[in-house]
């Protein structure tokens, strides 16, 4: 089989990257493509993955993003045309459903975020709609996707990848050395069409607590980037490149999200989390929240944050969602595979 996967932000490449490996593996071909957003080019890059970037992100901008949806379904129309693909693959790639439509072959959609405003073209064209076993279906129906091809896989997304390297990170957690303090901090999701929190709203807790606390933000663009390399956070470390997620895992003591995969990949491993997204929380943050996983503190202030590393205590990975990710790779794995030509 060709099989076309659409890695279209960065967190795509952790959840699909093993995923791709198997399926080349077991003899199958496969296509990738990207768009410049965030880090996922440059960890695309970093992981091995061989892609194409076709087209590019049009920012926050509402009617931007309008304006720029058909030019990239046309693009990646266009270059896919004669590479005979057999099936099309991606989360909350937007794109790939329609263009898949166009191409006249099947898709696999799969979304957490019941607020993307993008789900609807992608719910209606899929063929099949795969989405964690604790997003309320209905709201899925509502937004376009027929019931008949909603698919629910065990657990969370996160799960569909950290079940394999869990151990392994808090293995090499245990092995290290007593160090200091280490804070990374993931800023709003600033261009997503689907926030509309606040914005540079840790400012006030970061530049109090940067001469006590090891702080690294981790930037999803270079306009945040920029935000914290100026003087006022001298005691902040904003690195050059992404930070391998193994890298951030088994070093951090404390991971401050304002939203997104990486926040809740934290969670799940164990690891003292605090969400401070500002928007509604997504059914799946919830579902994190209720089983006492992770905090959330939209509002965090340097004391609460002090407050929270005096009575931190490393927990251990969420068994039950690393066994139910290990059962929804497998059926991500059956599903692609069910559409083999014999």
């Amino acid at each position: 089989m060709k099989i076309w996967f659409d890695l279209s932000n960065s967190p795509h490449i952790n959840m699909f990257h093993d995923m791709i490996r198997e399926l080349e593996s077991r003899g199958h071909e496969v296509i990738i493509t990207s768009r410049p957003l965030a880090n996922t080019v440059e960890l695309l890059d970093q992981r091995g993955l061989k892609h194409t970037i076709i087209g590019d992100h049009y920012g926050k901008n509402i009617y931007k993003k309008i304006f720029g949806y058909p030019i990239r379904v046309w693009q990646l129309r266009n270059f896919l045309k004669d590479k005979q693909i057999d099936i099309a693959v991606s989360q909350s790639s937007f794109h790939s459903p329609v263009v898949a439509k166009l191409l006249g072959i099947p898709s696999i959609y799969t979304n957490d975020n019941e607020h993307a405003m993008g789900n609807k073209p992608a719910f209606i064209f899929a063929t099949t709609v795969m989405i964690p076993e604790n997003l309320d279906v209905e709201k899925v129906v509502k937004a376009g996707a027929s019931r008949k091809k909603i698919i629910s896989y065990p657990g969370v997304k996160e799960g569909i990848y950290l079940w394999s390297m869990g151990e392994t990170i808090h293995k090499n957690r245990s092995l290290k050395e007593q160090q200091d303090i280490r804070i990374y901090v993931r800023p709003e999701p600033q261009t997503a069409q689907y926030y509309k929190g606040g914005e540079n709203f840790l400012d006030e807790t970061l530049a109090e607590i940067q001469h006590r606390y090891k702080v690294i933000v981790l930037p999803r663009n270079q306009d945040q980037s920029n935000h914290y390399k100026q003087p006022k956070f001298s005691g902040i470390v904003v690195p050059e490149k992404p930070i391998s997620f193994s890298e951030i895992a088994e070093n951090c003591t404390l991971f401050i999200g304002a939203g997104g995969s990486m926040t809740r990949e934290l969670a799940i491993l164990g690891i003292p989390t605090i969400s401070v997204y500002q928007d509604e929380l997504l059914d799946v943050d919830c579902y994190l929240l209720k089983s006492g996983l992770m905090s959330h503190e939209p509002k965090l202030s340097a004391k609460e944050t002090d407050d929270y590393i005096s009575k931190i205590k490393t927990g251990k990975p969420a068994t039950e969602l690393m066994d139910k990710g290990r059962q929804a790779y497998q059926l991500f794995i059956e599903q692609i595979e069910k559409n083999k030509k014999i």
